[in-house]
């Protein structure tokens, strides 16, 4: 699918130029309208339609409700390289693309009827964190990291901001100097997800490990090398995603977890924590940037099911 900031012409190769100019047109409503990751998502599942619309040999302007359906009933059979199917949150993404692709052709009048609006979305149940640490586990994580040098003290300053925020991986690879206040113990987020900003608060640990990391690591990281960023690899260039992954993966091997663990983990084990310790659910819903109460509330249901656990072990009629 062919951009203007990318070369995708292999993905459009067996499409017709007036579907890759809509397809770019509509690219460019999006951009206006939200982040780059949401715009890499909408373009993957734009792009895996247009894939399976060029193997039946049809035009996007003739596309019929009847065509989507099919479409909707080829991703309940597709199977990936694993052997699985796709899941229901996977193929309702697929859909909700192709369902705001032809809205935009409809409400610009490059098409007279929208055949995607009478489909429906397959239904997701509010699925639960699958891993979270313990609060013992992640003080083991939080204290064992140990020694001296440039990327100790940066990795520290990583893993106790997303423990102290539980800010996303793209959220903590865009943060700059300038976005934290440590004599106020707080981090500001700038075009979160929604591209909505907002401010969290820091714990004095995670405020202590930034200004060290501030002080003396990032700038031998740094070099002569400049760069906006706060975090910064051992090249002095941004950070990303896989690499805060494998800083956690490093220091929770160092800890002795057995768990895989990712910043997504920490998010979720944060948030859970804070529930424990009596936080008002929208307080956390307000720290980790949730736009809807209900994503927040699947936290109180891990709550419950800690509950009905322990009633099962202890409860003298529980077994």
């Amino acid at each position: 699918m062919p951009t203007r900031h990318g070369n995708q012409q292999g993905s459009v190769s067996r499409v017709s130029r007036k579907t890759a100019r809509l397809v770019r047109l509509y690219e460019d409503d999006l951009r206006l309208r939200f982040s780059r990751l949401t715009l890499a998502m909408y373009r993957s599942c734009l792009k895996a339609f247009l894939k399976w619309l060029a193997e039946r040999e049809s035009d996007l302007v003739s596309v019929r409700t009847e065509d989507l359906l099919a479409y909707q009933t080829h991703l309940v059979t597709v199977k990936q390289r694993n052997g699985h199917g796709l899941s229901a949150k996977t193929q309702g993404g697929r859909i909700s693309a192709v369902k705001s692709f032809f809205r935009f052709l409809f409400k610009r009048s490059y098409i007279v009827h929208d055949p995607a609006a009478s489909l429906s979305l397959p239904r997701i149940g509010s699925q639960l964190p699958r891993l979270i640490l313990t609060l013992s586990e992640a003080r083991r994580l939080l204290t064992g990291i140990r020694g001296q040098g440039a990327l100790v003290a940066r990795d520290r300053a990583i893993i106790e901001t997303l423990y102290a925020t539980g800010i996303r991986t793209n959220e903590l690879s865009s943060l700059k100097p300038q976005d934290i206040e440590l004599e106020e113990l707080a981090l500001r987020v700038f075009e979160g997800k929604g591209k909505k900003d907002r401010t969290v608060p820091l714990t004095p640990a995670a405020a202590r490990a930034i200004e060290t990391y501030l002080v003396s690591s990032r700038p031998a990281l740094l070099g002569s090398r400049a760069t906006p960023y706060l975090f910064v690899s051992n090249r002095g260039g941004r950070l990303l995603a896989e690499t805060v992954n494998e800083i956690l993966r490093h220091w929770a091997k160092k800890a002795k977890l057995e768990k895989h663990i990712t910043a997504h983990t920490i998010r979720h084990s944060i948030a859970t924590h804070l529930l424990k310790g009596r936080a008002d659910i929208r307080h956390i819903q307000a720290l980790l940037g949730h736009e809807s109460l209900a994503t927040t509330e699947r936290y109180t249901r891990v709550e419950i099911e800690d509950l009905r656990n322990v009633v099962a072990r202890a409860h003298p009629r529980g077994r």
